[in-house]
This record gives structure tokens, sequence and C-alpha cells, in this order.
């Protein structure tokens, strides 16, 4: 194949985020591009060794292959590789081999950078990381498509001025675009109605399009939000439809940047802890999806998203305990409830129920549980009323196998480590990730400490949960290609929860386990276990970039499902993504896949 510098343009233009730049933009890159071909066989790259910018496969195949040789994903034309080592130190973390004969891209990492620091599809698909965790959404730096409302309501332009009052009033909206197809041709306000219809005496069958502003200012989605605050302040409007590639395909008002900077989980935390009861508290909770939108879009890692989203979760627990106590009197004795799941590893999302327990002081009585069932119903029914829902599985403090004094929690424990059997595996690995939300702490700290002793002593339970955790599989298909669910409700989807962040999350907990590490966070739990040697540098490395790229992909999948208006799951259609993003989130799965074997074979994680 000729590789000339208009073949790898037309190229590169069919290959996103490429697509997503415009002619000039580039021309400049293609200019810096180098081609190549490798032979079948060749060697391109080795491990360790300094690159020099990004390769892009034009035609043939290319096996990238751990340190150990194993090969870790096979790709084919359009896909990618070398990012994760130019983008962490310039060092190759894998090995490239062309798998057949294969024409090449090379983009130096300069240019990599450049586009990474000027454009925001590149930012979005190669630093994921960009911004520090935590940090609250910035408008300034907040893309319009998040912030707007996509599907405006539109009118052709014929309608009459009547029949457009009539639709804002129906819609509770200040404005309407109007539009020939997808085409915009104006845009009309209720500012407009009073001051050309009404003070002009215009009559009811006057066409739209006779007062509408034609040819309003409009943005591109891939605006920043200080574009629209600018645009708004200067010409003293409070409307901007939004425009792709000339197909109107949303508007920004004022009220929703009032809204998008009105939510902060420090304000949500705040006002569940005043809230009165659970119907004042639902009404806080209905924001957190809006919420996660604005974290998303903020370029918030994952793990911080995560982390604020259960703080509310978890300020609405003890609001709910507090209230409880109101209502029934002092507790006859010292309690302690405790989170486990997601709540407990503050791993909470858009979507999510309740799992808890009560751990009760060994001087409670027989007759003390009616207190501490009374107390129970009413945080879970609290819970539940603020989204909560119940847990299916019934692991709630509402079931009295789960509200019990301190020393049948510890026979619970040394039972489900002394016989492993597969249901003491199942509650094993859900009881090891507790976490105190409100009572008496001491009440934990022994028996944490106590129970992680004896589990990491009894290498027949580690090696029981092992397996147990083995059954949660990445979608990989025969040749490593992502494997979707066949039929049902999800059916062409993967379930980014059960396939993608729960088989880290099990390996996190088995090195909880192996080195009595007192965290229940997943990142937390391989971070610990990298500092202590059980993980290579190598390997954590790819774990947790494994971890953050399928954590971070079924985050974002949530957000674009609000922003949508609609509720948020775990199930992603790979076919919405693009082939970058395939093959990044096959290359993740891949990297989960091997490190299970890793550990199922005692060696820890491969370096």
């Amino acid at each position: 194949m000729t590789q000339t510098p208009d073949g790898i343009a037309a190229f590169l233009a069919t290959v996103h985020p490429y697509d997503s730049l415009a002619a000039d933009a580039l021309a400049t890159v293609v200019a810096q591009c180098a081609a190549s071909t490798a032979a079948a066989g060749a060697m391109i790259y080795a491990a360790g060794h300094m690159l020099p910018g990004l390769y892009v496969i034009r035609s043939g195949s290319v096996e990238v292959r751990d340190p150990a040789g194993d090969i870790v994903s096979v790709l084919g034309p359009r896909n990618s590789f070398g990012e994760r080592g130019l983008l962490r130190d310039g060092r190759a973390a894998t090995t490239a081999v062309a798998a057949s004969d294969a024409d090449l891209v090379l983009i130096p990492g300069g240019a990599i950078r450049a586009l990474i620091d000027r454009h925001p599809a590149f930012r979005r698909f190669f630093d994921r990381t960009h911004h520090a965790a935590g940090k609250r959404a910035d408008l300034a730096t907040t893309l319009v498509e998040t912030l707007m409302t996509p599907t405006p309501a539109t009118c052709p332009p014929a309608t009459t001025v009547t029949e457009a009052a009539r639709l804002m009033r129906d819609r509770h909206i200040s404005s309407l675009c109007v539009a020939d197809g997808d085409r915009l041709a104006g845009i009309v306000t209720l500012r407009d109605m009073s001051g050309k219809v009404l003070a002009r005496e215009l009559p009811g069958t006057t066409p739209v399009d006779q007062v509408m502003t034609a040819a309003p200012l409009t943005l591109s989605p891939y605006a920043l939000g200080s574009d629209v605050l600018h645009a708004m302040m200067e010409r003293r409007i409070g409307h901007i439809p939004i425009v792709d590639n000339g197909r109107l395909v949303g508007i920004v008002t004022q009220t929703d940047l009032t809204r998008f900077q009105a939510v902060s989980s420090a304000e949500l935390v705040g006002a569940v802890a005043r809230a009165p009861d659970a119907a004042a508290m639902a009404a806080v909770t209905a924001r957190i999806p809006q919420l996660l939108v604005q974290l998303v879009a903020a370029g918030s890692r994952h793990d911080a998203v995560t982390r604020l989203i259960t703080d509310i979760a978890d300020a609405a627990t003890r609001r709910l305990l507090a209230l409880a106590e109101e209502t029934l009197g002092p507790p006859p004795c010292p309690y302690l409830w405790l989170a486990c799941g997601s709540q407990g590893r503050q791993e909470q999302t858009g979507v999510s129920d309740q799992d808890n327990c009560l751990i009760l002081d060994d001087a409670a009585t027989e007759a003390d549980d009616a207190y501490f069932a009374a107390l129970a119903r009413f945080v879970s029914d609290g819970l539940n009323a603020i989204g909560y829902v119940y847990c299916p599985g019934d692991m709630m403090a509402t079931a009295p196998r789960w509200r019990q004094p301190l020393r049948v929690w510890r026979s619970y424990f040394a039972r489900w480590i002394a016989t492993p059997d597969p249901e003491a595996q199942m509650l094993a690995s859900v009881m090891f990730d507790l976490r105190p939300i409100g009572g008496e702490t001491a009440l934990f700290s022994d028996l944490q400490a106590d129970t992680l002793r004896a589990a990491s002593a009894n290498s027949i339970f580690v090696a029981h949960m092992v397996a147990n955790s083995l059954k949660h599989q990445p979608p990989l298909g025969l040749l490593r290609g992502i494997a979707l669910i066949r039929s049902g409700e999800h059916k062409d989807a993967i379930d980014m929860k059960m396939g993608g962040v729960v088989p880290i999350v099990d390996m996190g907990r088995i090195h909880a386990l192996r080195l009595r590490l007192t965290q229940v966070n997943t990142r937390a739990r391989l971070d610990a276990a990298a500092d202590l040697g059980a993980i290579s540098a190598s390997g954590g490395h790819d774990l947790l970039d494994a971890y953050d790229l399928i954590a971070q992909t079924r985050l974002e999948h949530q957000a674009g499902l609000v922003r949508g208006g609609g509720r948020p799951d775990n199930f992603l259609v790979p076919g919405v993504l693009s082939d970058f993003e395939r093959s990044h989130l096959r290359d993740a799965f891949v990297v989960v896949r091997t490190m299970q074997s890793a550990l199922a074979q005692g060696r820890g994680i491969p370096g």
C-alpha cells in the first residue's frame, strides 16, 4: 500500500478521534507522520524501550505482548498501540510484533501531546486522568455537550405565533427553535412574543418566522461553558442553539447553566444531613444523576466520583439513624450500622441498591431485638424511599441473620473461614467489604483485625475465595474479542458491572485477605498490594490502568444515559463506541483475564 501524505490524511480522517480534526489541523498532523512497513514476525518495539510516538495500523495485524511474552492483544486496521507507555513515561510497557505484513503510520509523541492539549476529543480518549481527583465541575472548562438540553423543542417556520406560544406554555419552556427538518432557521422566545407580537398587536395567525431571530448565534457541542457564558453576557441573550455539522442537536439556556452550577456533593450532603424526613431526602438524592453528569464532565476520576456519590449515601444513612432514634428513643445498648457492597467499598455509581447490617453489643438481650428490628426497618425503608432500593438478596439489617451481637458475628466469620462451602464463599465476599457508617465503631475494629488474621492464615479458605472470584470473567470470546450478551433485554450489550468492575473488585478483595489489608476500597487495596510487593510495578500499573478504563467507561455510559433523559444502567452496547474505544476496552478486559489467570496459578500479578 502506497503511503502518501494524501493517503494517510484520508485514512486518519476515518479513525477516531482524528476524524474530529478540521482539515487544516489534520494536515498539520499528517505532515509530522512517518509511514513504515513491518514484515510478518518483525519486532516493532520492545518493552522498556523509548517510544518515538503512537502507531496506527493502516493494514495488516500486530501482536501486543506483555513482558513475559504472552499475547495481550491482536490488533487490526484502524487500531493504535503504544499510547500507554508514551503517555506514562515515554517507554514501551509492552512489546509489539507484526503478526502479518503491516503498513503503519507513526504519529510523533510531541504531536499526540499537542493534540491532547488543544482538542477536547483527544483529551477524552488519551488522558482520562487529566483532572485532579475530586475536583468540582468547572463551568468554564466543561463541554457544551454536557450542559445542553438534547432534542430541543422545535416548530416549522410556518407555525403561527399562537401555536408557538401554546407549545411553550404546555412544555414549560421559554424558547422554541424554528427548524426546517434538522436545520436551524431561527429561534423565538417569550421575549419575542411580548416585544414583537403583543407590543405590535400582530394577529395570532402571524407565522413564527416573521418574529423569530433568524440565523441566531450558535455554538458547537465541543465549545466550552465559558463560551456560552461570555456569549450570553456580551449579547444579552438567554438561549443558544447548539449545532453540529449544520444539524440542530441541542440548546443551552441560562437555566441550564444555573442548574449545572447548583449541584455539588457538599451541598447534597449538607441538605441530606438537615432533612427532616425521608421525603425531603428524596428530593435531594434525586439530584445525584445530575451530579454524576457534572463530575464526569469535569474529568474527575472514577474513584473520586464514586467516593463523592457514596458520601451522600453515608450521610443519608446517618441522618436516618438519628431520625430513628428520635422516633424510637435511645438504643438499649451500643450498636454499629455497617454498609457492605458498593457503599461499603465507597464505589457507588448512578445505580445502587442497599447492603447493610447491624452489629450489637454483646450485652444485647433478646428483648432488645425488638428495638433494633424497628430501627433497621425505619432506616431500610427510608433508604428505599430515597432511591437505594431493597437488596434483592435480603442482605440488610432488617433480616434477623444480619442483626446480631458481636459474638454471633465472630462465629459467622469463624465458620465461613473453617468451612468455605459455596454459601460461605458468597457471604464472605460480601461481608469482607464491611465499613462502619454510624454507631459504636469499636465494635468492628477488633472483629476486622481478628478475621483478617484468621483468613490469611487459612490457605484452603483463600484458595476457595480465589476460585469463587474467578466465576466473574471479563466478556472475552475465543479470539479475545468482546463477547456480547446473546439474548434477553440486554442483547448485544456487555455488563460493565459483572463483567467489568466486579472481576477487579474480587481481585482486590483476595489481596486484602492475603495481606490483612484493612482498606475496603478496591483501588486502595490494589495500591496497598503493589506497595507491599504483592503486585509487581509493571503488572500493578497495567491492572490499575485497566480498572480505571473500565470503571471510567462505565461511568461515562451512565452519564450519557442521564444526559439523554434516561436512567443509568450498567449495560453498554459496544457499537456506540469508536474503534479506538472498543480496542482499548478489549485490551483492558484482556489485562484482567491475564491477571485472573496469574492469581489462579498462585503467581500473583505477572511482571
